[in-house]
């Protein structure tokens, strides 16, 4: 339930991000258009000069007018859906990004200090480096020397199982996302099925095959399938950089487990 309120957190989040970025370009073109108009007056009164606008003002204006206007023209009902795909992706994406940002912690130093622990035959001490220490590996290191007094097979046996528990949590909601970049390109695509059935629906009606009849159909299948490959790359890039971070921390867990068993072989050799 925990990550469901976050996901939603997350998606109300950028949602409101994305309505008062747009309220804002929205405001600022209301602006500088009244700027303009003020300054055009003022010039024209005094002496017929040109004002210079900003180019960049323009092509951010034009280019949000223009962003609008197609996913309007692309049947702003279907589009919706597509834009929740992306934002419900992009809500498990951060989580993912999130958890293994706090996941991908430093354990050198706790591994120093568990191997002096040990060589000082403290194991409560070593067992506290590993507590104090945020993220997997700690975790997995602390299973392992809770088994200590069992022998290295029991140690090797828990780091092992323990190992693989923390594995699948770094993975977990990773199905999710590759659902939405699945989903996004599908839709896209049905949205060209339907603008085709409609392109086809008038010209029945007209009972002529001429480009203005059919364009509005055919820019509502092109807009879609747009739409949908531009959201299904957005994914694919925020995905691919997930799994190359669990990757990563894996190879970590891995070194770390070889280390602990190294010290634990030790340990029992000094017994």
């Amino acid at each position: 339930m925990k990550k469901v309120f976050a996901i939603i957190a997350l998606m109300g989040v950028f949602t409101f991000g994305m309505t008062q970025t747009m309220s804002a370009q929205d405001e600022e073109a209301v602006d500088t258009a009244a700027v303009e108009q003020v300054d055009s007056a003022a010039v024209e009164a005094a002496e017929p000069e040109e004002v210079a606008v900003p180019e960049e003002t323009k092509e951010e204006v034009s280019m949000y007018k223009q962003l609008k206007t197609k996913f309007i023209e692309g049947d702003a009902g279907f589009m919706a859906i597509v834009a929740i795909a992306l934002i419900i992706g992009l809500a498990f994406c951060i989580e993912r990004i999130i958890y293994l940002a706090l996941a991908d912690v430093k354990t050198d130093k706790m591994l120093a200090e568990v191997e002096k622990a040990l060589d000082a035959k403290d194991v409560e001490k070593a067992k506290t480096a590993c507590r104090n220490t945020r993220g997997p590996i700690a975790s997995i290191c602390y299973q392992g020397l809770m088994r200590l007094d069992a022998g290295a097979d029991a140690v090797e046996k828990s780091v092992v199982a323990y190992g693989a528990v923390q594995a699948s949590n770094l993975e977990k909601g990773c199905s999710w996302i590759t659902l939405f970049i699945a989903m996004a390109p599908s839709l896209g695509f049905l949205g060209t099925v339907i603008g085709m059935v409609a392109a086809f629906d008038a010209i029945q009606v007209a009972g002529d095959i001429s480009p203005t009849v059919v364009a509005g159909g055919m820019k509502v299948a092109l807009l879609t399938t747009i739409f949908g490959i531009v959201v299904a790359l957005i994914l694919q890039v925020f995905y691919n950089y997930i799994l190359a971070k669990i990757e990563s921390i894996t190879a970590q867990m891995e070194d770390a487990t070889i280390s602990l068993l190294d010290l634990v072989a030790k340990y029992n050799l000094k017994k």
